[in-house]
């Protein structure tokens, strides 16, 4: 038996080039695990979104790019090359939009005669537009070239205490005694996926402490899992309830998502006299253009202008050596199990 793993993560434009930035798009945001709504993936992508947000966006991803790439990308190839050096296992990147794609890196992983996979979705927590999308796109297309490989995923870990230990590690590295406050700002969703991620229909967003009530819609619940995760980071770190604030960022369109939001969350520490603030963001494990650009930067922007002091961003995982480990440590319990 060959086996073999498969790291994704979300993806990147080619370049900072409006055309490529805008290819993209087309393809994230057509996802209908993304914007479930036909009309708008049919008509206000296209005739709207398209139109718009590519000049935009490439101007922001201009000020992050470095001379290899995308940071994403980048980082995301170093962790590869990292993993690899640790485990004998073939590790293979894809991205789930733009390159390398899942599909030719499957292609490659059926040239190279493997077996059975272990894909391990970079998203510690569950969402239908991160890492459902991941799974159904791999599964497609391992039935489509490889019908009878063994592929197996590793599932969301925001509540593995190995993880959350190298997560509060790399926080508390980073994180002055001085700090007025710690703020977990997670990508945000529409509130609709919390919805439509409910099996049960009848649980997600249905009462204030929803979250907080045991039951099964929390296995695929990404705000709980949001909050699951800043909690018991907060509980290894010893912080204070007062100390901390949890957030969601890069809404997009006009429906309802998650709140509070990151950017009034920053205005309001501001106006409230808040001077020192640093902030996390535990839903990516690679630093990309909505950690360096959206918070260190754009944030950084709200929070001075409305009277804060000093402000800084902690670095998402990247190249931890205790992240890489404990990536190795889900490929050797992969493999235990399968015999």
């Amino acid at each position: 038996m060959s086996e073999a793993i498969l790291l994704v993560n979300l993806g990147s434009p080619d370049s900072t080039k409006v055309a490529d930035v805008r290819r993209y798009l087309d393809e994230f945001l057509s996802d209908e695990r993304v914007i479930e709504k036909a009309f708008v993936r049919k008509v206000i992508l296209p005739l709207f979104i398209l139109n718009t947000r590519p000049k935009k966006s490439a101007e922001a991803y201009s000020t992050v790019w470095t001379d290899e790439g995308s940071p994403l990308i980048v980082t995301s190839v170093h962790q590869q090359e990292k993993l690899q050096d640790i485990i004998p296992e073939k590790v293979n990147l894809a991205m789930r939009y733009g390159n390398p794609s899942i599909s030719s890196i499957i292609e490659q992983i059926v040239r190279d005669g493997v077996t059975s996979l272990f894909v391990i979705p970079l998203y510690p927590q569950y969402a239908m537009s991160s890492y459902e999308t991941v799974v159904v796109k791999v599964s497609e297309e391992i039935q489509r070239q490889a019908p009878d490989m063994d592929v197996d995923f590793m599932q969301p870990f925001y509540n593995d205490p190995e993880y959350l230990n190298v997560l509060a590690d790399s926080i508390r590295e980073e994180l002055p005694d001085d700090t007025d406050t710690l703020l977990f700002s997670f990508h945000g969703i529409p509130e609709s996926h919390i919805r439509l991620s409910d099996p049960s229909h009848a649980h997600c967003l249905c009462t204030k402490d929803c979250c907080e009530k045991a039951n099964p819609a929390h296995a695929t619940c990404y705000r709980h899992q949001c909050l699951s995760t800043a909690k018991a980071v907060v509980e290894r770190l010893g912080l204070p309830e007062d100390k901390y604030f949890i957030s969601f960022q890069s809404r997009l369109l006009r429906d309802p998502w998650l709140t509070p939001y990151t950017d009034h969350t920053l205005e309001r520490m501001g106006k409230e006299g808040i001077k020192k603030v640093r902030v996390v963001c535990p839903a990516f494990v690679s630093d990309c253009l909505e950690t360096l650009e959206e918070i260190a930067e754009e944030g950084k922007e709200i929070f001075m202008e409305n009277g804060g002091e000093n402000f800084g961003l902690i670095p998402c995982l990247n190249e931890n050596p205790s992240w890489i480990q404990y990536l190795a440590k889900q490929v050797g319990k992969w493999q235990q199990g399968k015999r």
